[in-house]
């Protein structure tokens, strides 16, 4: 079941290429997706890391992607992108 926190399909499109980094040795690594959108959800709630719903994969594995993520600028980077695609639909009034 998806939950507010969900990024939309057509978000995601524009931006998982950010999120695809090099295949660490080991176990495979968790889905980015699911990990981004347990991200919102500790951010928005105010709660801690370790009280986030485990459907969003265990929270110190969201927790060290949120900060690896964030180091990379990769927040910074999707954010200019979603601006970019909201001014080409005419959504940002730029005039004020």
């Amino acid at each position: 079941m998806a939950s507010r926190y969900d990024i939309s399909d057509e978000a995601w499109g524009l931006v998982a290429d950010l999120f695809a980094g090099p295949q660490r040795k080991g176990r495979p690594s968790r889905d980015d997706r699911q990990m981004l959108n347990g991200i919102p959800w500790v951010l928005c709630s105010g709660a801690p890391w370790r009280d986030m719903p485990e459907d969003f994969g265990p929270w110190s594995s969201v927790y060290q992607r949120f900060r690896d993520w964030r180091n990379q600028r990769v927040f910074s980077q999707m954010l200019k992108r979603l601006q970019l695609k909201l001014n080409e639909k005419g959504r940002i009034d730029l005039k004020t």
